[in-house]
Parts: C-alpha cells; structure tokens; sequence
C-alpha cells in the first residue's frame, strides 16, 4: 500500500475511485444529522464527515491507529448519509476503501480477530444449519444474548407443487443463514410469488452473498463468493429459464446489486456482474403489479402493523416508496412513526461486533416504533427482525409472511 494519495491514486483503481468521491465532498456536515452514531455519541469522528477526514488522512500516508479502526468500525454502513448529501458522496464505497486499507495496517487485538474468524466461518458453514436447530432444542438454557439469537421456526406449510408450471421464474439466493434461523420467510416468498403466477426456485452451489465476509475484513473471499454465485446463477439467466433473482433479505439484495461495482475490474466478471445486478428485484418490486388485485382477494390484513424499512431497502436500493405502497395495496394499516429512516442498529454482524451501540439503537428505535402502538412489526431483514424481536414488546415478522398467512386463511 502506497504511503503517498497520489502515486496510490495513480497506480490503483481504488485510489482513483477514492480520489473523486473525496472531490465531492464538501464537508457540509447535512449528514451529521441523520447519522445514527453521531445522533448516539455525539463525537464528529463519528460521524460521516469525521470518518472522511481520517480515510482522506490515512491515505495521504498520515498515521492510522487503532483508534482509527474504532471509528470506521463503528459506521454501520447504513448509507442514511448518502440519501441526505446534496453533493452526491459515495460514503458506502468510501469507508469499504477505507476499511480494507486500515485493516492491512492495523492487526485488531487476538480477542476481536478471533470473534470475526468464528463469525466468517460458522455463518458461511454448512454446520451452521445443525447448530441452530441445536440450539433451539437448548434454547431454554442458553445465555440471553444467544437466545435471542435463536428464533424459535414458525409452524411450516406445504409449498406449492409443480412450480416450474409457472411462464415467470425467479431464482432465490439459499447460501444464506436466513434457511436456517427462519425458513419460513422463503416458505411465505415461495406461496406468495405462486399466487401472482411466479414460480421461485433455488440453485444448488450459491453460496453467501458476499456481505459478511465483505464486512469482516475478508474482501477476497467476499469477492469469491461473488464469482460462486454468477457462475450457479448466470445459465439461467442467461438461457432466459429464469428472468431475475428475487430478493427477500433487503441485505442480501442490496450486496447482490453491488456484484458490478465489486466486480468491476475483473474482465472475466465485470459484465455478467453487471447484467446479474440489474437482474436483482425485491420481493416487493415483484408484487407491486399484482398488489392491489392480491389485496382484494385477501380482503385486508387485519391490526395495526409498524413497517421499520431496513437501511439497505431505504438507502441502499432506494425502494422504500414501493414497499409502502405494496403494503398498503395489500391491506396493512400502517402506523408512521419518529426517526424511521434511521438504523435499527442490526447491520449485519453489527449487532455482535458493537453490542452496546446496537442495542442502544435498537431501544432507540424501539422506543419510537412502540408508542404507535402497533399489534406486530413487520420489516424486510431478517436481521433487523432478529434484533428488534430481542427488545419488542409485541411480534415482529417479514410482512411476506404475514401475507402469506392471510391468503392461507381465505
């Protein structure tokens, strides 16, 4: 790594893509209002504009400490900036510059190198399956911050048969940990997409998105899941056998429309990346045709439903707007509520990494959310609902699945 920000602009394209999201930043400070550790701590290295200063600092060959480190691993990456800057900044593609090049200076102490390695490996195990449904047999006994983590499997129905029946197709990402904590979201996916005459259907040998290798200082291996994942998927979309991939983690889709920009410089992936991104819908982007006519049909969804909108469904994909409006079509009677373009504090592994934040965000929210007083919460993440489920009062769930239990009951 250069010590020099021109000679390592000049000789790397990372340097070149940091150098023009660094001449757009005007250090307003328009994102310090709707940062979520700054709204928390208060302290401008905390902040977008403050964690900026250091990257731009670190690579102009400044020194880069562990404190460093602290501050960019604080940001959840949550991108409520990016929607608040007038200029533009691409602060998500920024820190992920910075990280990876604090991460080569900086060795984290034994403790936090070991706690990431177990995170890398056990979600993105094949064991990891087995050892959840071992821990819900042991889930009684288990220590609080564990047991939240284990989410009991909601009852499970029979999936449709004969699903390639279907003209439309969609391929649905499995290599993920949601099959396991909560297998119902696919199921809910599955009957609810059949209903409006989309058949969904899973591809052995894909493997993780990319994302928590991504986050956890492995962005080689990430990028290799990436590559996994275009060489299972790419015949099926490439033959038309299948028109796109649906997403039912908002997490999983926002990294799946990244592929291109990750992949960008590898002359054997770049395109298929790219054709693969634009190729990525939402569940919600699926329905939205079919809502209103699926709403009728259902006749309304009953109580009074909070919708927490995921950070990388509102400002990573920008599909707020078309969720509420499917929701609605659909019959959910939303309650609106404070600060709901802020983070939950979920963000991935975040929850782990930096418990305390986290759950202060997640009380925070909770706390907002809770004086609506809704009769379920229901989001597109399945690590928002994990993390608001460990501090809510009342049920929170994927609406997909509350959809799919008011059409079984027609």
């Amino acid at each position: 790594m250069q010590t020099n920000l021109a000679s390592w602009i000049r000789d790397t394209p990372e340097g070149e893509q940091a150098e023009e999201i660094l001449r757009r930043c005007v250090h307003c400070g328009f994102c310090q209002a709707t940062c979520p550790t700054y709204q928390e701590l208060g302290d401008e290295l905390d902040s977008p504009r403050g964690r900026i200063y250091l990257i731009k600092q670190m690579l102009e060959g400044e020194d880069v400490s562990a404190s460093t480190q602290m501050h960019l691993d604080r940001c959840l990456t949550c991108r409520n900036c990016e929607t608040t800057c007038p200029s533009g900044v691409e602060y998500g593609k920024l820190v992920d510059i910075g990280r990876a090049v604090v991460a080569k200076k900086v060795e984290r102490p034994l403790r936090d190198r070991l706690l990431r390695i177990a995170l890398r490996y056990g979600l993105n195990s094949p064991l990891f399956g087995p050892a959840m449904a071992l821990g819900r047999v042991m889930r009684p006994i288990l220590p609080a911050t564990l047991r939240s983590k284990v989410v009991p499997v909601q009852p499970s129905r029979p999936l449709p048969e004969n699903l390639t029946r279907h003209v439309r197709q969609a391929i649905m990402l499995q290599g993920c940990v949601q099959p396991a904590m909560m297998p119902s979201i696919d199921e809910a996916t599955v009957r609810v997409l059949d209903a409006v005459g989309i058949g969904v259907r899973s591809v052995p040998g894909s493997v993780c998105c990319g994302a928590i290798n991504l986050h956890l200082d492995a962005q080689e291996k990430a990028l290799d899941q990436m590559r996994t994942n275009i060489d299972v998927w790419w015949p099926l979309l490439d033959t038309g056998q299948a028109e796109c991939i649906v997403a039912n983690a908002s997490g999983c889709g926002a990294m799946l429309r990244e592929y291109a920009h990750h992949l960008r410089n590898d002359p054997r992936y770049a395109t298929k990346a790219q054709e693969l991104s634009d190729a990525v819908r939402d569940v919600a982007e699926l329905l939205e045709p079919h809502a209103a006519e699926l709403g009728k049909r259902i006749g309304g969804i009953t109580g009074r439903h909070a919708f927490h909108p995921p950070c990388t469904l509102q400002h990573w994909q920008k599909l707020r707007g078309i969720t509420e409006k499917v929701l609605a079509d659909l019959g959910f009677q939303l309650q609106p509520f404070a600060e709901s373009h802020l983070c939950c504090g979920s963000a991935g592994t975040y929850s782990i990494t930096q418990k305390e934040l986290s759950q202060s965000l997640r009380d925070r929210k909770l706390s907002h959310i809770e004086a609506t007083q809704p009769d379920i919460i229901v989001s597109s993440n399945m690590g928002c609902i994990t993390h608001l489920q460990s501090g809510a009062s009342v049920s929170v769930r994927h609406w997909v699945e509350v959809v799919d239990e008011a059409l079984a009951g027609i």
